[in-house]
């Protein structure tokens, strides 16, 4: 095959430049901002600005309410992926048992991929009223009393639910297409060899499904900490008692609507900088135990 070679160095930076540029003024250049507003402290109106080094650091550290907000955010974020990747891959292994409905299961199961966050919120938000809601009046028949205005524990359920239903499809169809990229005959001769299903699943399927699983646990992490926020606040605006207040929307409270902007500012480079830290430990050490 005759590989082709371009003299004129620049060529490939004139290719790139549309999304380096793309990335500089949406990423790079607002997170610069974030970074030194975090060293200031602003009136409302922007009109008295004083640096104050670490001090918008220091406080956050020392503030009890963010360190709930830092417990909020592991129940919610763990809670939102374990649920969405555990379900998606029992629908996974479902589907791909059928032979002549696939296609059919496939594409109703992936319309909730096509809602946005915000009305999936909505759409919750309604089920689980504790006015009007169906479920609720179900739950209630059963002697179960369900409230997420009153009830920590009922509004985080609330609000792990609405996130991870429209995510359920998108982990459903990488986990479909990995689960029909498994060789047949593997799975064959395992069960001449006398495994049965369970054990053929946990030796052949889930091992071979590790890249995967991988990548969605990635993709599925960084949604819960930052997609989320529209859930939150079309649901419980972080209440009961701060019990769904996670770090996203604590941002958002602080700074646009206690317009404390430095610390909001602060909030914002300590989020950015836990998932980078997320993202290198998983590519880091978890990907060495993944099987390509």
């Amino acid at each position: 095959m005759k590989r082709v070679f371009f003299n004129n160095r620049w060529l490939p930076w004139l290719l790139l430049a549309p999304q380096l540029i793309i990335t500089a003024i949406f990423f790079l250049w607002p997170a610069a901002q974030a970074v030194w507003q975090s060293f200031l402290r602003e009136d409302a109106f922007g009109l008295n600005t004083t640096f104050v080094g670490l001090a918008n650091y220091k406080q956050l550290l020392n503030s009890s309410e963010y360190h709930n907000s830092f417990w909020v955010t592991f129940v919610f974020t763990t809670s939102v992926t374990v649920f969405t990747m555990a379900f998606a891959l029992l629908m996974a292994i479902a589907v791909d048992r059928l032979i002549k409905s696939e296609k059919v299961y496939t594409t109703l199961l992936v319309w909730p991929y096509a809602i946005a966050p915000a009305v999936a919120g909505i759409l919750w938000w309604f089920i689980f009223n504790p006015s009007i809601g169906i479920l609720t009046y179900v739950l209630a028949q059963v002697g179960i009393r369900f409230n997420y205005v009153s009830d920590p524990t009922d509004a985080m359920i609330l609000v792990v639910l609405a996130s991870s239903w429209s995510r359920i499809s998108y982990s459903f169809l990488f986990f479909l297409a990995g689960l029909q990229s498994v060789p047949g005959s593997l799975r064959e001769a395992a069960a001449i060899d006398g495994a049965g299903p369970v054990k053929r699943f946990f030796t052949i399927t889930l091992p071979l499904l590790s890249p995967t699983t991988f990548f969605l646990m990635v993709v599925n992490l960084v949604y819960a900490m930052f997609e989320t926020f529209a859930v939150i606040d079309s649901t419980t605006y972080g209440g009961p008692a701060q019990s769904t207040n996670i770090l996203v929307y604590k941002v958002y409270q602080d700074g646009f609507v206690g317009q404390n902007l430095g610390s909001s500012a602060a909030q914002s480079v300590i989020l950015m900088a836990i998932v980078i830290v997320l993202t290198v430990i998983q590519f880091r050490y978890v990907e060495k135990k993944v099987a390509y």
